[in-house]
């Protein structure tokens, strides 16, 4: 078990989720810590705040955590770029801010060469904002809120599926692996 007496209260419940502490993690704590300053007083308790991730890392965990954007909400939108890039959004303010880890960080390397993981992750805490990533505060499209849809039942499988992911197959109404035969 990791010991997390060192770090920020929230720092320490964002590694209690994800389980380890990793450069992916501190990225994500800092970006997501960096957006909350900018554009939002707290986390979200509903869907008052939007997060848009370009990547699907360890860092997107700390962004669940810090910003109380999750995908089971309706308010975490995943775009896999693989990209370093988190953006915050306010419903009520239309305000956004987009922050992107800098390309070239200096990660601290080992006598073999390889990246000494910890150290760098120690790093990532302890730099300012402005070192680590590019922030821009921006005017962003604010994705629709979640929308609850009825059920259907596959035709082929028997499980349930959301309406609005059901398919027409042979006069069968069918979920998206039956539909592609899986």
């Amino acid at each position: 078990m990791i010991e997390t007496n060192d770090f920020p209260e929230e720092m320490s419940e964002v590694v209690s989720f994800h389980g380890h502490f990793c450069p992916g993690l501190a990225i994500g704590y800092r970006a997501a810590t960096a957006a909350m300053a900018r554009i939002a007083p707290k986390r979200a308790e509903d869907e008052e705040l939007v997060a848009i991730v370009e990547n699907r890392s360890c860092s997107v965990d700390a962004v669940q955590v810090i910003t109380g954007c999750t995908l089971g909400k309706g308010n975490l939108f995943l775009h896999d770029y693989g990209k370093q890039v988190f953006t915050l959004v306010s419903r009520s303010t239309g305000e956004g801010v987009r922050v992107a880890l800098r390309a070239g960080l200096a990660r601290p390397k080992l006598e073999d060469g390889s990246t000494d993981r910890k150290r760098w992750a120690d790093d990532l805490l302890r730099l300012a904002d402005d070192e680590i990533f590019a922030i821009d505060t921006q005017s962003i499209e604010i994705p629709p809120k979640a929308t609850i849809h009825a059920s259907l039942v596959c035709a082929r499988c028997g499980e349930q599926m959301m309406e609005t992911l059901a398919r027409e197959i042979d006069g069968e109404t069918c979920c998206i692996p039956c539909s592609e035969g899986r």
